[in-house]
């Protein structure tokens, strides 16, 4: 068993590598951004971003969980059909709609709250939306054939290009809000071509009958399930735009991507771990190494939560190049950074707790979970923000996690009983948000020593507690290591 987790460390580490380095390259452009546009202009890219998050989600209807679901036992037909039906009907339905919003931009416009002069963004917005789904199947190919330095590659790519457009159209030729737009169609189109070699590799078309109706049927459920999910990651911009304004929103997106830190753990785990329990499903000790996997997920997430929280008034306030790495007037948004990672905490549960219901075909209960994370999001975002502002739209996205990832683990346990380690779980973390309170009473100085050697002290202490409780035995970690050590680097 052990082997196995090591394999999945192994496969994390490769799509976590890309990750972080694009994201870090990606997160540079948060300072840049800062500095160089007004919040209110980040406050309209932040509102537009957010249509184009709910949007994705009925773009893709779930075709990308279908095909991963499908090909993984191929019940109907063979790989390249089953690569050939979900991509065919993204490639219709995405082309047909992104023509209809190229159209319509102006009606759009008006609806969302832009002028009619910036309908173009919702032209760039549209064809964005059509390059980045025709990229989904491609994408998933890879992850299912473990081709993860490939995928790591192609995102890389996207990332790196994106960003360096940015800085060729907004400062090269003095765009604004559609420099940043323009920039991300650019690198999907550019990214989608390169996939287009995984296409043409895999389509087919010679097509069976069925499969796509078994299909949707798998996938449709995701749609409501999808909207709902992503209402609890951006419905907050526009109620935070309603109940405040642009400028407060430029605050809170900036800030809010300080929990960049805690979506990469969770983004690079998911690449891996759903090919992986895909794959292990059959096997005789599948319940206890998916048992295992999370503990072990748990130990990152709380490692994370803690080092972020501790740091970030110094990380902001660093100087680079001799610029503010954050301008001051964005400090007063840091508060909310703690409760945004531990919302990420809650959404990786969720990735883990989906196992039971991916498995067992019961997508229909998605919507359902989601959906009860979405109203809990929608309602305290109304209740909180009059009262604690920013800080309370973070604490708005955590409370949606944590309902989100509690149903969805009652759920799949009635179908697919999992034994989790809850005693060792609930006191490491338990351990790390009560460090997290005594530093919060401390009040220590940014950038100052003295703070510097007492949160460093905390960490340590985290540590101390890890070993007591025995998150890790002994015997596990000097197993993990040796098979690293295998020249072949293969795993049992």
């Amino acid at each position: 068993m052990q082997g196995k987790i090591v394999q999945l460390g192994k496969d994390t580490a490769v799509y976590g590598l890309s990750t972080i380095l694009g994201r870090l390259i990606n997160f540079l452009i948060v300072p840049f951004y800062a500095n160089v546009l007004l919040p209110a202009e980040n406050g309209v890219i932040s509102n537009l971003y957010a249509y184009i998050a709910f949007a994705f989600v009925m773009y893709c209807y779930g075709m990308e969980a279908a095909y991963m679901r499908f090909v993984s036992t191929l019940d109907i037909g063979d790989r390249k059909q089953n690569f050939t039906v979900p991509f065919l009907s993204l490639f219709t339905t995405s082309i047909l709609v992104s023509l209809a919003i190229h159209f319509q931009a102006p009606f759009i416009s008006r609806c969302i709250g832009l002028n009619t002069s910036e309908s173009g963004l919702i032209q760039y917005a549209g064809w964005i939306l059509c390059f980045d789904t025709l990229s989904v199947i491609p994408f998933a190919s890879l992850r299912m054939e473990r081709k993860a330095k490939v995928f790591a590659s192609l995102k890389l790519f996207n990332i790196v290009t994106n960003v360096a457009l940015n800085l060729v159209f907004i400062l090269g030729f003095h765009f604004r809000a559609d420099g940043v737009f323009l920039a991300n169609l650019c690198a999907s189109a550019a990214t989608f071509a390169l996939a287009m070699i995984i296409v043409s590799k895999n389509i087919t078309w010679k097509l069976p009958k069925g499969l796509y109706g078994q299909i949707l049927k798998f996938g449709l459920p995701y749609i409501p399930a999808g909207l709902a999910g992503m209402a609890m990651q951006v419905i907050d911009r526009p109620i935070v735009k309603a109940l405040t304004n642009d400028a407060t929103l430029g605050i809170y997106q900036l800030n809010y991507r300080l929990g960049i830190f805690m979506m990469l753990i969770v983004g690079m785990f998911d690449y891996a771990w759903r090919p992986f329990f895909l794959n292990h499903a059959r096997d005789e000790d599948a319940k206890r190494l998916f048992s295992k996997v999370f503990t072990y997920f748990t130990l990152g997430m709380m490692s994370i939560f803690l080092i972020v929280s501790l740091f970030i008034d110094d990380i902001v306030r660093m100087k680079i190049a001799g610029k503010q790495f954050f301008p001051p007037v964005y400090w007063q948004g840091t508060p909310i950074v703690p409760w945004v990672l531990l919302a990420y905490v809650f959404t990786g549960a969720y990735t883990c707790f989906v196992v039971g219901v991916y498995l067992e075909k019961k997508t229909k209960y998605l919507p359902f979970v989601t959906g009860a994370g979405a109203l809990v999001n929608v309602g305290a975002n109304l209740i909180l923000i009059p009262m604690l502002g920013i800080l309370g739209a973070a604490l708005s996205t955590l409370f949606s996690y944590i309902v989100m990832a509690v149903g969805m683990y009652f759920a799949s346990q009635k179908y697919y009983r999992i034994d989790y380690e809850w005693g060792v779980i609930v006191k490491m973390a338990g351990s790390a948000f009560l460090l997290f309170i005594l530093f919060k009473y401390l009040g220590l100085e940014p950038l100052h020593f003295s703070s510097f050697v007492v949160k460093l002290l905390l960490l340590c202490l985290f540590g101390v507690v890890v070993i007591v409780i025995k998150v890790v035995r002994k015997e596990d970690l000097q197993s993990s290591i040796a098979m690293l050590k295998k020249p072949n680097g293969k795993t049992s």
